[in-house]
């Protein structure tokens, strides 16, 4: 509140007196760097307040209450980007801000789809450049991250919000996870309610998401498919949800057996009630709205037709009946 109203009382300033032609001209000054060459690191997610803190400290600019007011009245605040800017010559205020938002050379982007695990996610950053998976795994994993980012005891999975994301090339793996689960968070916010009036925790929400994700691909097929989870749940019924059993087995590609579904793996839903001990992908925004929006529906089954979309049943002689229709070979 404080710092809001010393910006606002030098607006007040400015606008009379011949303020606003000193402030024009101080904007539009170009100043030397103190250290030709110096290096100003952005960290990812810092404010605006204190990135003007660290070039007013690099000597890159003279007023950095000057450069805060005008970037909170022009909104330039809000799309400053992380990574390193270099200052060889004088450059204006306003330049500096203009550079705080232009595209870096070292920039790349990474497109990360829904139902990505967190290895996927962690191999399509490698992919892109950013470094070996490893890091990214150790950073998906440090237990310090994991608190100041609040997450569950069962980690990161289901919290990197499948989207579109550009980092600088030399951008810290943890940077980029911290990025991911904060665009989940924005992503997210307003399902807070309905979620909590199913009587749902956060983890809970993301977890059934992440299993609605895996089962279809289908926009229409979401809510029926959570319409089925949630009238399993409520009746006591395992899930029986094959990518869960996929997911704790660790392979994915080869097909599931027998014994797969019969093994006391904790990811395996067809021996254990209840939801998964936590999420087994990364679901997108309709996957997540679809686990606090199921559909009103008495279907308790469903089958794969081979072509991407489910048969639903309400009774198992029903649903058998699908199974040898769709699914012969099914053991």
């Amino acid at each position: 509140m404080a710092r809001a109203l010393a910006l606002a009382c030098l607006l007040l300033l400015l606008v009379g007196g011949g303020g606003a032609w000193w402030a024009w001209r101080t904007l539009h000054t170009p100043v030397a760097p103190a250290t030709p060459g110096i290096t100003v690191v952005v960290p990812s997610g810092e404010t605006f307040r204190a990135v003007a803190a660290r070039l007013h400290a690099a000597g890159v600019i003279a007023q950095p209450l000057l450069l805060r007011a005008y970037a909170r009245v022009t909104g330039l605040d809000r799309s400053v980007r992380c990574g390193e800017f270099r200052f060889d010559e004088p450059i204006s205020p306003v330049a500096v801000l203009a550079l705080l938002q232009s595209p870096s050379e070292s920039e790349r982007q990474v497109t990360i789809p829904e139902g990505f695990t967190a290895d996927q996610v962690a191999a399509a950053f490698e992919e892109g450049g950013y470094g070996g998976r490893d890091a990214f795994q150790c950073a998906m994993e440090d237990p310090a991250l994991l608190l100041e980012l609040q997450l569950p005891a069962s980690g990161v999975e289901g919290f990197l919000f499948p989207d579109t994301y550009a980092f600088d090339s030399s951008a810290p793996p943890a940077d980029i996870v911290r990025a991911m689960v904060l665009r989940f968070r924005t992503q997210t916010a307003d399902l807070a309610a309905k979620r909590e009036a199913m009587g749902l925790s956060e983890t809970a929400m993301v977890t059934l998401a992440s299993v609605i994700e895996k089962e279809t691909g289908q926009a229409d097929e979401r809510p029926l498919i959570s319409g089925v989870f949630h009238n399993r749940l409520r009746l006591g019924m395992p899930l029986q949800s094959d990518p869960t059993v996929l997911y704790g087995r660790g392979n994915g590609r080869s097909p599931l057996t027998r014994t797969d579904l019969t093994s006391l793996q904790p990811y395996n839903t067809y021996v254990h009630k209840g939801l998964p001990p936590g999420p087994i992908a990364n679901p997108g925004r309709a996957a997540l709205e679809a686990a606090v929006a199921p559909a009103h529906t008495a279907a308790l089954y469903f089958v794969s037709r081979n072509d991407g979309s489910h048969a639903f049943s309400e009774t198992l002689d029903e649903h058998n009946r699908a199974v040898r229709r769709f699914q012969p070979n099914r053991d």
